[in-house]
């Protein structure tokens, strides 16, 4: 039974305020909803709407004037949404059962390395996670790679897994702010272990999805190795076509 991925929702809300200011329902200059309507509307916490507000922020397509509120920039040169697949993969928030496999500090596999932009065999933590849906069963193993110069003051070696998801968890306890993700998508035949946990047939095939997820100096902060069995997803997005 395929599963649609649902992004998070603070990228629903973020798609959503960059439709209205698209389509002029928010113009250029006129000060956006306040966090407590935004909550309201979206059903979600203040949290949430304050982390969607700071990413359009940060994208140009609002400012915020102390004392004020936030206002309208409008649409920024060149806007890139993330697509929903790659949001469902790199949420804080997951839908389903949540069980670390392991977590083992080892050499950088070539993959990893490469996504990382280090040598084969430099020092990282991997931390891996499987994901099962009721009723579906296991629909995700993704194994994230961290250097290890950013572990030391983390919780990142720790069996349990993060309430606050990776990204924020960096990005509170080592004060990274995050700029963008590159993604790449291939296709294999799933291994003994892959078989195991994810409850497959020995050679079925399965989908990866690598992703380097970068600061804002475009230095690769950790990557995600993402095993997808495609026939328990779906990986729907919508773009313009210039």
């Amino acid at each position: 039974m395929p599963i649609e991925f649902a992004p998070p929702k603070y990228v629903v809300i973020v798609n959503a305020i960059q439709e209205r200011i698209e389509d002029q329902t928010y113009r250029s200059g006129v000060m956006l909803p306040s966090e407590t309507v935004l909550m309201q509307e979206f059903g979600t916490s203040r949290p949430t709407v304050v982390r969607a507000l700071e990413i359009l922020r940060q994208q140009g397509w609002i400012e915020t004037q102390q004392g004020k509120g936030r206002f309208v920039r409008g649409k920024p040169a060149d806007p890139r949404r993330m697509p929903s697949h790659a949001a469902a993969l790199l949420a804080d928030e997951v839908d389903g059962q949540v069980r670390i496999v392991d977590v083992l500090e080892m050499p950088a596999p070539t993959r990893a390395a490469s996504a990382l932009g280090v040598g084969a065999g430099a020092p990282v933590v991997v931390r891996r996670r499987l994901i099962s849906v009721d009723g579906v069963g296991p629909v995700e193993l993704a194994s994230a790679y961290v250097p290890v110069d950013l572990v030391e003051g983390t919780g990142i070696r720790s069996a349990e897994p993060l309430s606050e998801g990776l990204l924020r968890h960096l990005s509170v306890r080592r004060g990274i702010e995050f700029h963008h993700v590159t993604e790449r998508i291939s296709a294999r035949t799933v291994t003994d272990e892959e078989s195991q946990l994810l409850d497959l047939r020995r050679r079925e095939c399965v989908l990866t999805a690598l992703f380097a997820v970068c600061d804002r100096d475009g230095t690769p902060a950790f990557a995600l190795d993402v095993v997808i069995p495609p026939g328990r997803h779906e990986l729907e997005d919508s773009f313009p076509i210039a």
